[in-house]
């Protein structure tokens, strides 16, 4: 096998003390079958990125996140990257333009779905009038966009076939930040639109029963979240297509932060995974690296190593540096940054070396504050196999200083 086992939490890649105190925090609180910390972990709230843990009976709001469903989706165009390449700062320019990165909209079009006719919209109007009223409205207002942060549109060259691949990331947006702080909200007795407190980043985790009526609540909603995250970046991604004026030929799409209701070792089980991709048998996910570095298609294996895994693998790279250490702190009212490692020369020069055509993004999102994508692939080699390998040539993400409150 290749990880190891610190005081029953089963770790791959090397072991980050906050992230494993953290996971040993969650495994000691709950019926917890199993906790287990991916090869990309670092800390999160409550339950670390990349961290794994399976409850009987139960579900953990704080677990799956404010950004439930966030996820990514990539789609294998019919276009090759030779025929892009000499269009591409054009290209690049139209989907900065057209696709809405940061809090507003470009423009101001509403996206219509049948989601929103869900008949799970009534857990929220079973909360109240107004926290159905505000909640959809933001859900209206906010899909199709992509925030802020580490998400991203991408276009990648497949260099085996030189063809042309799409990928975004990006969750459930300003819904699923309200979803998650409103059940957290209730759990702890408040209001559901209350302000949580400051709470420790290394709390204990939030924990529902599932058969309760407030769990089986949390439960519908965070669904519908995640339906609303997947109708988001199928929109991005049909965006890209039109700017390209090209046509998909595959497709691989999957959640990174949501729970699962699975069964495994013979037990009924709700996985939740926090930063970290489903990988059964045969099952398809996409796993981002950092601008500088390749990203990838992947299929689970059917052995040993990924059963003990419960079928759970990386989501990304994995950040060595917060975005404070890498970027600074930002004063709004001057807009200024002060104390940041690296520089905006520093990072455009990494990415131009390495071939790519950026737009946005600020120096808490450059090549420096990651791992090496293959350095996470590489300790789940058991657990899952590498089918495509892309190499991004065009990044897009929102400008460096876009104040976005949903954007983790």
């Amino acid at each position: 096998m290749s990880y190891q086992i610190i005081d029953g939490v089963r770790v791959w890649g090397n072991p980050d003390p906050g992230a494993l105190s953290q996971a040993k925090t969650c495994a000691e609180h709950g019926n917890v079958m199993r906790a287990l910390l991916m090869a990309d972990h670092h800390k999160g709230y409550s339950q670390p990125i990349g961290g794994v843990v399976a409850y009987e009976g139960q579900i953990s709001p704080s677990g799956v996140g404010y950004d439930i469903g966030c996820g990514n989706k990539a789609v294998r165009t019919n276009l090759l990257a030779a025929d892009l390449k000499p269009m591409l700062p054009q290209l690049m320019n139209r989907i900065a333009k057209q696709v809405s990165f940061g809090i507003g909209r470009v423009n101001s079009e509403k996206v219509d779905h049948e989601l929103f006719d869900d008949p799970d919209w009534a857990v929220y109007a079973a909360v109240g009038r107004q926290e159905h009223d505000k909640l959809k409205a933001l859900a209206r207002d906010q899909l199709g966009t992509v925030g802020s942060g580490n998400h991203y549109v991408d276009l990648f060259e497949e260099p085996s076939t030189g063809r042309v691949w799409i990928g975004n990331h990006f969750g459930s947006r300003g819904f699923g930040h309200k979803t998650a702080s409103g059940f957290m909200n209730l759990a702890a007795g408040r209001g559901f639109l209350a302000k949580a407190p400051g709470e420790s980043m290394d709390q204990p985790p939030v924990l529902l029963d599932l058969d309760s009526e407030l769990g089986d609540m949390y439960l519908r909603a965070m669904k519908l979240a995640g339906r609303y995250a997947y109708a988001g970046r199928d929109y991005v991604i049909e965006q890209v297509l039109s700017i390209l004026g090209a046509e998909a030929d595959f497709a691989v799409h999957n959640h990174h932060n949501y729970a699962w209701q699975e069964r495994h070792e013979g037990r009924d089980v709700t996985v939740v995974r926090k930063g970290a991709t489903p990988s059964a048998p045969g099952q398809l996910g996409f796993i981002g690296g950092s601008m500088g570095d390749v990203s990838v298609i992947v299929r689970g294996k059917d052995t040993d190593e990924n059963r003990e895994s419960l079928y759970s693998t990386v989501h990304g790279a994995g950040r060595t540096m917060s975005r404070t250490q890498a970027a600074g702190k930002m004063n709004w009212k001057t807009r200024q940054r002060t104390g940041g490692q690296i520089s905006s020369e520093q990072m455009m020069q990494a990415v131009r070396s390495y071939g790519v055509e950026l737009r946005g993004a600020g120096t808490d999102e450059s090549p420096f504050v990651y791992r090496k994508l293959q350095e996470v692939l590489d300790a789940h080699a058991e657990t899952i196999e590498v089918l495509h390998e892309l190499k991004p040539i065009g990044v897009c993400m929102a400008g460096a200083d876009e104040l976005d409150p949903y954007k983790d």
